[in-house]
């Protein structure tokens, strides 16, 4: 607020304006400045970050016949090349059968809807299970305790990340993010090994960067 006070000094000539002093008044500023702080400190503690949970594997040596066995016919081995190019294929050499690699990319249509079509079963019934959350049949408790055992099944896929290193860190953010979308419970990011890049190579494709294996 502004006020404008009118000085008089006594006897002012004929035809001379008169002196105004402007004072302006910050008292409503101080109110102002008080309710922005409280709103952003309100809508501060409404934002919740978005984090990514990853298990990370022990440093414990595992004692040989105690490893985890994987089935060749649900295993899916995804490689992370250059220029954000990804290679997959399914199963192990076993029972002379050759695996043979695949190039594909991080579009909806690539190694998304590869993953979606492996694990048709589980998105199948998580999708009714979010139907029943939806009609307020179950709970969310519920819907999450559902759903982790659904992803952990015993004939669910399991997908090995593979990075060479020529991938970057956010072609393996990308990745991670598609295990998530397509309610892929179980898979680990492990190393490259002679195997896999022999496949993509014996594939037809130029055999990615790993370092020394």
């Amino acid at each position: 607020m502004s006020e404008i006070s009118t000085e008089s000094k006594g006897g002012n000539k004929k035809g001379k304006p008169k002196k105004k002093s402007t004072r302006v008044d910050f008292t409503p500023m101080v109110d102002l400045g008080f309710l922005l702080i409280t709103f952003f400190m309100l809508t501060t503690t409404l934002i919740k970050p978005q984090t990514m949970e990853i298990s990370m594997p022990s440093k414990d040596k595992v004692p040989e016949g105690q490893e985890t066995k994987v089935k060749a016919s649900l295993s899916i081995t995804i490689v992370l090349g250059k220029d954000n190019k990804v290679f997959y294929f399914f199963g192990t050499r076993e029972n002379n059968v050759n695996p043979k690699a695949i190039q594909t990319t991080y579009a909806a249509d690539g190694i998304r809807k590869v993953l979606l079509e492996r694990n048709i079963s589980v998105m199948k019934e998580v999708a009714d299970l979010k139907d029943q959350k939806a009609k307020k049949l179950i709970s969310e408790d519920t819907l999450k305790a559902r759903v982790s055992r659904l992803k952990s099944g015993k004939n669910t896929p399991v997908v090995l990340i593979k990075s060479s290193d020529e991938a970057t860190y956010n072609d393996l953010v990308d990745i991670l993010d598609e295990m998530q979308i397509c309610n892929i419970g179980k898979y680990a990011i492990v190393d490259i090994t002679k195997f896999d890049l022999d496949v993509i190579k014996e594939s037809g494709f130029e055999r990615p960067v790993a370092g020394k294996l």
